[in-house]
């Protein structure tokens, strides 16, 4: 068991935080597009949504990714 904390594992721990951290982050960057285009231009259809939503996966995804890296960098990190 101790193995799958070694530096080997390092990209696989990074997939599994990045994966945890995708639907939170989608959620949230979504949740605030939406208020922000409903406080500029009144109530927003299904398309509106849809492309905001579509916009937010890309984003969280690219922010959990960058932030997997950069804190399993850290943690795997020689002392």
């Amino acid at each position: 068991m101790e193995a799958l904390f070694s530096k080997e594992y390092q990209w696989l721990w990074t997939l599994a935080l990045g994966l945890a951290l995708f639907l939170p982050a989608r959620q949230l960057i979504w949740a605030l597009s939406v208020r922000r285009a409903e406080s500029k231009h009144g109530p927003t259809d299904d398309e509106v949504r849809r492309r905001l939503k579509n916009r937010a996966s890309v984003t969280a995804a690219l922010a959990s990714f960058v932030f997997a890296v950069l804190y399993m960098a850290q943690l795997f990190q020689d002392p």
